[in-house]
C-alpha cells in the first residue's frame, strides 16, 4: 500500500476512535438517537476503510477481517439499542475500542508500506544521471518506479519555442518507460521525483515543456530530487575564482526549488552550501547543509561499470574501428562542447577541419570517433544563427567521408567503453573519461 493512503487510513482509524467516545458520552447522556447516528457514521467509515485495504492487499487480509468483526459487532450494538434490549453498553464500548485498536496496530504492523518514485529525465542522452537511481529503486520490493520521459523545446532566437521534442523512444530496452500523458502527477502524488535539469525556463537553448518545471513539480511530491545531468572538474571550495565560475549552477530554479540536491563529491557539496548561503545569508547554512548531499554522480556509477565487450556497436561503426586482419585501431574519442562553439565562432569550425584533416592521415590506425554534445545544433541555431551553414556543411562532409565515426546516439558510455584516449573541449565527459581509467588531452583552440 503506498506510503500516503496509509497515512490516511491511520488517520481515519483515528478519527473512529474518537467518534467511538462520542458514541459512549452520548448513550451516558441518554441520547441514543445521537449515539445511533454516530454508529452508522462509523459503520460506513469502516466498511470504505476495509474496501480501500482489500483492493491493496487482497481479500481475506486479516485488517479487513477485523473490520469485518468490527461492523459485525456494531451492527448488533445498534440493533440492540433500537430495540432498546442494550445490556452491559460500557463493556460493549469499550469491546468496540479494542477492536478499532487491533486494528489500527494491524494497519501499522501487518500492511507493507510501498513509496512511488518518479523519475522525469528529458533527454535520453542524459538518462545515465539518473539510471543507477532507478535501479535500485527498481530492485526494492516495496518501491513502484516510474520512467517517464517529459518533452521539451529548441527555444529559437528571441527565446520563444521552436518544435517540441519527445525521446522517449530512444531509452535502453531494459528501462520500461511509460508516457507521459498516461500518468496523472497530481492524482498519483509520488512520494519521490527525481529531476536532472535545473533551469526550468531560464536556458536559452532548451526548455523542458513547462509543466514539468521544478516550482511545478514541487506541488505534486512530498520529495523533490535533483541530480545534475553533468559532472564537473572538481575545485576546492577555498578557490573563490574557481566557485564564481560556477556559482550559476548552484543558482538554479531546481537546486532552489528541490528538497534535496545530489551532487558528486563532498568538496562540491561544500561550494554548493557556501554558495547558496552566501545568497540567503548565515542563518540559512543549517538548512543548505541537510539539504545538499555529497553522495556522488550516478553518471560515475554508469561510466565505471562500462565493458567494451558488452557493447551493441553498429555495424558501419565496425567498418571504421576494424583493420583488414579483424584486429582493432586505437579509437580516439573527439569531443566538441557548446562553451567552445559559444566562445570561438567561427574558429572552432576551422579547428574542428584541422583536426578531422590530422585524423584522416592516421586512419589506418586510429579511429576518430566523433560525439558533439548533444545540444550543439540547438545552440548554434539559437544563439549563433550565423555558424548554422557552416558547422552543418562540416557535420555533413565528416559524415559522408565515412572513415571516421559520427556519434549523436543517447549512450555517451558506449563511447567511453570504446575509446582508448580523450581529446576535445574541456566538459564534464572529461570526469567521465577520467573515472573510466581513459586518457585526457585538451583541444587548444589556437
Amino acid at each position: 500500500m503506498r506510503k500516503q493512503q496509509k497515512k490516511i487510513i491511520e488517520n481515519l482509524i483515528e478519527l473512529l476512535l474518537g467518534v467511538n467516545e462520542e458514541i459512549k458520552k452520548s448513550i451516558e447522556a441518554g441520547d441514543l438517537f445521537q449515539a445511533m447516528d454516530l454508529m452508522g457514521s462509523c459503520q460506513e467509515g469502516a466498511i470504505k476503510i476495509g474496501t480501500a485495504i482489500e483492493e491493496s492487499e487482497g481479500e481475506g487480509f486479516i485488517t479487513v477481517q477485523l473490520l469485518e468483526q468490527y461492523c459485525e459487532d456494531l451492527y448488533h450494538f445498534y440493533e440492540e439499542l433500537n430495540r432498546g434490549q442494550a445490556e452491559n453498553i460500557s463493556k460493549t464500548v469499550k469491546k468496540l475500542k479494542k477492536q478499532l485498536i487491533q486494528t489500527e496496530n494491524s494497519i501499522k504492523h501487518d500492511i507493507k508500506e510501498t513509496i512511488e518514485v518518479v523519475f522525469l529525465p528529458y533527454k535520453a542522452s542524459m538518462w545515465d544521471s539518473l539510471e543507477s537511481v532507478w535501479q535500485a529503486a527498481e530492485k526494492d520490493e516495496n518501491c513502484q518506479a516510474y520512467v517517464i520521459p517529459i518533452p521539451y523545446y529548441d527555444r529559437n532566437p528571441d527565446g520563444s519555442f521552436k518544435e517540441m521534442h519527445y525521446e522517449g523512444e530512444l531509452y535502453p530496452d531494459y528501462v520500461p518507460i511509460t508516457h507521459y500523458e498516461e500518468y496523472d502527477l497530481e492524482e498519483h502524488h509520488p512520494d519521490m521525483i527525481y529531476i536532472h535539469n535545473p533551469y526550468d525556463g531560464q536556458n536559452l537553448v532548451t526548455s523542458v515543456h513547462p509543466a514539468f518545471y521544478s516550482e511545478q513539480l514541487k506541488r505534486y511530491t512530498d520529495c523533490l530530487v535533483y541530480i545534475p545531468y553533468f559532472v564537473l572538474g572538481e575545485i576546492s571550495p577555498d578557490n573563490q575564482d574557481a566557485v564564481n565560475g560556477m556559482k550559476h549552477f548552484c543558482m538554479a530554479p531546481g537546486v532552489v526549488n528541490a528538497d534535496k540536491v545530489v551532487v558528486q563529491s563532498e568538496s562540491m557539496r561544500q561550494v554548493y552550501i557556501n554558495v547558496l548561503t552566501g545568497q540567503t545569508g548565515e542563518h540559512t547554512r543549517h538548512y543548505w547543509e541537510d539539504k545538499i548531499l555529497g553522495l556522488g554522480s550516478p553518471k560515475f556509477d554508469k561510466v565505471q561499470a562500462a565493458n567494451r565487450k558488452e557493447q551493441d556497436i553498429p555495424e558501419e561503426w565496425l567498418g571504421a574501428i576494424q583493420k583488414p586482419d579483424g584486429s582493432w585501431k586505437k579509437v580516439i574519442l573527439y569531443n566538441t562542447s557548446v562553451g567552445a562553439l559559444l566562445q570561438e565562432n567561427e574558429r572552432i569550425v576551422e579547428k574542428m577541419r584541422e583536426v578531422f584533416q590530422t585524423f584522416k592521415e592516421y586512419q589506418e590506425n586510429i579511429t576518430l570517433l566523433w560525439r558533439p554534445h548533444p545540444l550543439a545544433k540547438a545552440t548554434i541555431e539559437a544563439m549563433r544563427p550565423e555558424l548554422w551553414k557552416s558547422y552543418v556543411q562540416l557535420v555533413q562532409e565528416y559524415k559522408e567521408a565515412g572513415w571516421g565515426i559520427y556519434d549523436d546516439t543517447a549512450d555517451l558510455n558506449r563511447a567511453i567503453a570504446l575509446s582508448e584516449a580523450y581529446y576535445g573541449d574541456w566538459s564534464s565527459v572529461v570526469q567521465l573519461c577520467q573515472k573510466a581509467g581513459v586518457k585526457v588531452m585538451i583541444q587548444n583552440i589556437s
